[in-house]
């Protein structure tokens, strides 16, 4: 009868061939050298197959062990991964974490901070909904987020101020509004176009922002609306992060307004119910929050 093959000796066949031989294995395993060499040979008695063979020195993958060992791969991250499941299961984390983003909320942060959740748990899901003003509160009216990024704390709930996102009324270099040749003014600018980003809310839809420009243009995605400047067909309020490199190299221009060419908006960071948050969506938090050091 042969002998019964284990997940532990695939690891270490892995280890040998990862880390350029058994002594490399045995370090990395935490394990003596013999100790692996007597795994492999117990794993190539089970199979049946020569799984490694020497070339000088070196342990070297036969053919049937360059085969085998590109299936096992897939078996051990499949192991790797139901174990996470079950010990996510056992400390209560949820299968799912909803989570509301405004759209100007800084995208490097947001990518940041789910890249240091999914270290901390491989198995919890997060289902991301990017919204605009109203949009964001709405899912946490309605239930459908379990945490939200949002430019207002809505009545009947708790935030706590994330991150301050700065907005800069720019324009193409060849705008009209540049070749007035004096500061701007709020009159100034209602006869030139304007580009407003909707609100994804149905229930409570603003027009934040808006100067009552004849000629307002409303888009959905902030991306349109930057596009759209670029291409000098309007002005707006763009958050600097989303700009930088378009100020610098001169693509964009700032509008030389007489005031409010700056503007300032607080993102806040609200539960929809702390105290029935699970491990998996206070953890998500933490790492927002890490993401968003304090100035």
């Amino acid at each position: 009868m042969r002998p019964r093959v284990t997940l532990e000796q695939w690891r270490m066949l892995q280890a040998v061939v990862d880390h350029g031989g058994y002594a490399g294995a045995a370090e990395a395993l935490s394990k003596s050298v013999s100790t692996v060499n007597y795994g492999i040979r117990r794993l190539e008695a089970g199979l049946g197959v020569e799984l490694l063979e020497l070339d000088g020195r070196r342990a070297v993958l036969t053919r049937a062990g360059r085969e085998l060992l590109r299936r096992s791969r897939h078996l051990l991250d499949e192991a790797v991964a139901l174990e996470r499941a079950a010990g996510a299961l056992a400390r209560g984390w949820e299968a799912v974490v909803t989570l509301a983003v405004e759209v100007i909320f800084p995208q490097e942060r947001l990518l940041h901070s789910l890249d240091a959740f999914a270290r901390l748990t491989g198995t919890t899901r997060v289902e991301l909904i990017e919204s605009v003003l109203s949009g964001t509160t709405e899912q946490l009216f309605n239930g459908a987020a379990d945490l939200a990024i949002t430019a207002w704390v809505p009545p009947g709930f708790l935030g706590d101020p994330l991150v301050t996102v700065e907005f800069v009324a720019v324009a193409h270099p060849d705008h009209p509004l540049h070749q007035v040749g004096r500061p701007l003014t709020q009159r100034d600018l209602r006869q030139h176009r304007q580009l407003v980003v909707r609100d994804s809310g149905v229930r409570e839809s603003r027009d934040a922002g808006w100067l009552e420009a004849e000629q307002r243009w409303t888009v959905s995605h902030l991306s349109t609306s930057l596009e759209a400047v670029a291409r000098g067909m309007g002005f707006a309020w763009l958050p600097r992060h989303r700009i930088e490199a378009r100020l610098a190299d001169g693509s964009l221009r700032a509008l030389p307004l007489l005031e409010g060419g700056v503007r300032h908006h607080e993102l806040y960071l609200v539960f929809a119910d702390r105290d029935d948050a699970g491990p998996a969506t206070r953890a998500l938090a933490d790492c927002l929050r890490k993401s968003c050091p304090a100035d």
